[in-house]
Formats: structure tokens, C-alpha cells, sequence
């Protein structure tokens, strides 16, 4: 009786029922992958919220694409990171997992596909299935460093291809799509009339100084129709504010169509709150303190982490150009869920394996740079003496 867009088995992995009963045991886990920023040790401003009582949020005026001035301050923190956006082409949603619904509700009838990159985020693989979209893979590929496999993206592409969707940094990767690949990708999905996503949410944390300016800017596109996604979940640290939003780029033409069409399906759900809205501007004001935090952070973690790999040679930090997260590729001495299993269980050290991802081989661990630097330290001691660099301190 159930839709077959939800999974009939709900039942918590391996993993998750570790973690559960070595908590209930009351063992410290040393936590590496921590995604959520609110619970990573950071200093917030104690008045940061103080913007959501603004007494106009007791008048409800539904706007669809939300209120103008919010968009205006969106558009100049578009401007913050080198790119240009118009007010009228930014459209507020409550998250990017609701940017994305919206998005493809406006491209994708039902069975339609979305080509999204492999290795990336599990979460795009349940939010097109929720939207009745097919979610095709095409390959990252590592040779030194992460670069698109544009024979693969091009064996992927069918009749019913709507969007390509690209993550810049990747999670986890941690690559950024460059100029020339996002040149390469325009001109295909305009070739094909398919619409080209970006998920920017991780855009504002460098690893490697200068890969930012490197990257392609994908709200200047004039010859495919674009979607840029962000939020204040990643670019201040504040998932529960609720605010995200999509900056509509190309041709005039499709950039009209592409509004109107939001505007219709925005104005069904009216889903970001007048409070968030009326705060937008000063949160991300305030916020910016939070961001240098974290990007001070994740930069120091990557760094020692880069430093371990260098006196661990039987493990091998594969390059990370920005974002939250590191991939460390380890001997494949039996499957990664066992291997996973064996890290919790006897160094009491939580990390993601690299299957989670849809890595295409084994093994590789993803950790997160955001946890505070001693606990991810520890946490990598611990995994680099399981292979046997026992010179380590403990």
C-alpha cells in the first residue's frame, strides 16, 4: 500500500546499530563524521539570532520567491563570492533538499533522469527517487587529482535526460568543477536542451588557497539554462535557520520560462518563514564570523591530515580542493563495512566508508574535517595504528 519511491526496507545498517549500542554502553565515540556544525565546538555570536524577533514577522505577506529584500541580501552574498545575480532570478526555499524538488518539478515529468556525479552525496539518490526522477550516474575520476569523465557523462545522457547535476566543491571528494569543464558541460547540455545544476553549498571553504578563482562560475553562463543552489546550512553554519535558494542563470528566454515555472510551484508551498526572511540580511552579516571559523578549521584538519599521510604509506590522502570533507584510501584487507566495523568497535572511531558514496572500489574511509582538531586527530591516530604505523603517538 506503500509508494515504491521510499524504500520497503527501513531497517538501520550495521553501522547504525553499532553506534547505537556502543552509545547505550556509554563508550566515547570519537565522532569523524560529524556533519552537523552546531555540534562541532564553534563559537556563535549569543545575539545571532536576535534578528528573528523582528515584530514584522507577526504580519504574514506570502511573497512565492520570498521577500524582496531577502533576495537582495542572497544576491549580495552572490556578489561576496565573485559572482553576479539579479534579485528577481533568486528564488528562497526552507533547504537545498527543497531547491532541488522545486527544480525538478519544474524539468521532470516522472521517469525522467538527472545525471549526478559518482562518487557524491547518498542524499541526491533518495531526493530524485522522492520526485519520481531516475538519478543516472557518470563518473568522477582520480589521477592525482578529481576530474569530470566526460565519456561517461556522454554514455549516460538518453532521449529522457532533463538536468546534469554537478556538487562544486563535491561532497566528499572535495573537487571543484573547473572553468574549462563547466565551458564543456554548458555548451553539451545546451547542445541537448538539458539544464545544467549546480550545488554550490560548500563553495565558501577553500582547502587549497586559490582553487575558488579556478573554478567555474556557473551563475555567468549565458548558453545553457542553470540553476546555482546554496544556503545558510553551510555558508554560516546554521542548518536550523531553514533558508536556502536558487539563482536562475542562461538565455533570456529559458531563464523566463524557468521563473515563471518556480514562481507556480513556489506559491503551492510557501514553505520559508516570514522570521528567516526578515533576518536574512543580518544573519549573513553576523554569520560570517562562524564561516572564518569553520574554514580555519577544516583548512588546519586537511592540513594534518596531509601531514599523517605523508609518514603513513600504506594510506593516501587523495587531493581535496574545498568543503567539509577527505577521502583516505586504505589496504583492502577485507569489505569496508567490516572494516568500518572494526574501527568502531575496537578504536572507538566513527567514520563513513567509502561504499556510502557509491566509490566504485574499495577501500576508502570518508572522514570530516569539521570535528574539533583534537578529537580528529585522535580519531586519526587511532586509524592510521589499525594499519600498522605504530611509530605514532599515542
Amino acid at each position: 500500500m506503500f509508494s515504491t519511491r521510499l524504500p520497503s526496507d527501513l531497517s538501520p545498517n550495521r553501522l547504525t546499530q553499532a553506534v547505537e549500542r556502543l552509545r547505550a554502553e556509554g563508550l566515547e565515540i570519537l565522532d569523524l563524521t560529524e556533519s552537523n556544525p552546531t555540534r562541532a565546538g564553534f563559537a556563535y555570536p549569543p545575539d545571532l539570532l536576535a534578528p528573528l524577533a523582528d515584530p514584522r514577522g507577526l504580519m504574514y505577506a506570502p511573497q512565492p520567491f520570498g521577500a524582496l529584500a531577502a533576495r537582495c541580501a542572497v544576491a549580495a552574498d552572490y556578489t561576496r563570492r565573485g559572482a553576479e545575480v539579479e534579485p528577481e532570478r533568486i528564488v528562497l526555499t526552507a533547504s537545498t533538499s527543497e531547491a532541488y524538488s522545486l527544480v525538478f518539478k519544474v524539468l521532470c515529468d516522472p521517469g525522467d533522469e538527472v545525471l549526478v556525479p559518482r562518487p557524491s552525496y547518498p542524499l541526491l539518490e533518495h531526493l530524485t527517487r522522492l520526485e519520481a526522477v531516475v538519478a543516472t550516474p557518470y563518473d568522477l575520476e582520480y589521477d592525482g587529482c578529481w576530474s569530470i569523465d566526460f565519456g561517461s557523462l556522454d554514455r549516460a545522457l538518453s532521449d529522457r535526460t532533463r538536468a546534469v547535476l554537478i556538487v562544486s566543491p563535491n561532497n566528499p571528494t572535495g573537487s571543484f568543477v573547473k572553468a574549462e569543464e563547466l565551458a564543456h558541460l554548458a555548451a553539451l547540455c545546451a547542445s541537448r536542451q538539458v539544464a545544467l545544476i549546480a550545488d554550490e553549498v560548500f563553495a565558501d571553504y577553500e582547502l587549497k588557497p586559490g582553487v575558488t578563482g579556478a573554478a567555474g562560475r556557473i551563475t555567468a553562463r549565458q548558453d545553457a539554462l542553470v540553476f546555482s543552489l546554496g544556503g545558510l546550512s553551510k555558508s554560516i553554519g546554521l542548518p536550523q535557520a531553514k533558508l536556502a535558494w536558487i539563482a536562475v542563470g542562461g538565455p533570456e528566454p529559458l531563464v523566463r520560462s524557468a521563473i515563471g515555472r518556480l514562481e507556480l510551484a513556489s506559491d503551492a508551498y510557501l514553505s520559508v518563514s516570514t522570521p528567516v526572511q526578515l533576518a536574512t540580511a543580518d544573519l549573513l552579516r553576523t554569520g560570517a564570523g562562524v564561516r572564518a571559523q569553520i574554514r580555519a578549521r577544516v583548512a588546519r584538519n586537511y592540513r594534518q591530515l596531509l601531514e599523517c599521510g605523508e609518514h603513513a604509506p600504506v594510506c593516501r590522502v587523495l587531493d581535496a580542493e574545498g568543503g567539509w570533507y577527505a577521502v583516505l584510501q586504505v589496504p583492502s584487507l577485507g569489505s569496508e563495512e567490516d572494516l568500518v566495523l572494526d574501527l568502531l568497535t575496537t578504536h572507538h572511531v566513527l567514520v563513513h566508508p567509502g561504499y556510502f558514496f557509491d566509490f566504485k572500489r574499495e577501500s576508502y574511509l570518508i572522514v570530516s574535517l569539521l570535528a574539533p582538531e583534537q578529537t580528529f586527530m585522535q580519531g586519526i591516530l587511532r586509524i592510521l595504528r589499525h594499519f600498522g604505523c605504530s611509530d605514532w603517538p599515542a
